[in-house]
């Protein structure tokens, strides 16, 4: 199998059900928010409360999935352990970026501006440490990032009363499109889908290196 078939066919393969089951996940969000079901489960705070229902929690659980199919596939990593340390360095590297643009000014637009920025750095160093995961976690994270970026459009001009309208506090007022751009198309695409890249490939990369650590027993006891 050629690396050729992983960025094509095989991604697209790997990606479809994942994304799917994320999107049945925001619909059922959203359906949950808009009847005022259960603030656990549908949390309508800003950046969604740590509500039990929502698409964030699926990321560990497919980052070791997608790293394991994989695996089984013949495009595991070098090693397992070197991917969970570069998601480590990458958390480091958005941070420093973060927090020295926080230094340079405290601006609405400075703090968006640096989320953007710590996130595309931190995309950086992942692409370097296990392409095939990286490339199929990237696309995951579109795949499902892209609908909750327009539910947000349409709630913020149906002022629906969700988590998905809702910014930061101390936002400053903003026209209805200016507003999703700042708090739904910009972090969606950008800090959303880094932080599905990074946390997804520090699952996996432990998952693969305690497979292969397990494996490697089991043939020594055999």
């Amino acid at each position: 199998m050629t690396s050729s078939s992983v960025n094509t066919l095989n991604l697209r393969q790997l990606v479809l059900v994942p994304a799917l089951i994320s999107l049945g996940v925001t619909l059922l969000r959203l359906v949950g928010e808009l009847n005022r079901w259960s603030p656990l489960l549908f949390g309508r705070e800003a950046g969604g409360g740590g509500a039990i229902v929502g698409i964030s929690w699926l990321i560990p659980i497919f980052g070791i999935y997608f790293a394991l199919k994989l695996g089984r596939m013949g495009h595991g990593p070098g090693s397992g352990w070197r991917t969970a340390s570069a998601s480590l360095l990458a958390v480091a590297v958005a941070a420093v970026v973060i927090v020295a643009m926080y230094l340079i000014g405290q601006s609405f637009v400075l703090q968006a501006a640096s989320g953007v920025l710590g996130s595309l750095a931190a995309l950086y160093v992942m692409s370097k440490s296990w392409p095939a995961l990286f490339k199929t976690l990237l696309c995951y994270a579109f795949a499902v990032r892209i609908p909750v970026a327009i539910v947000m459009l349409f709630a913020i001009y149906g002022n629906w009363g969700t988590h998905y309208e809702l910014g930061p506090p101390g936002m400053p007022e903003m026209a209805p499109f200016v507003k999703w751009v700042a708090i739904g198309l910009i972090p969606q695409m950008t800090a959303w889908i880094a932080t599905t890249v990074v946390f997804g490939s520090l699952f996996g990369g432990i998952a693969v290196a305690l497979a292969g650590k397990g494996a490697k027993q089991a043939a020594q006891t055999a």
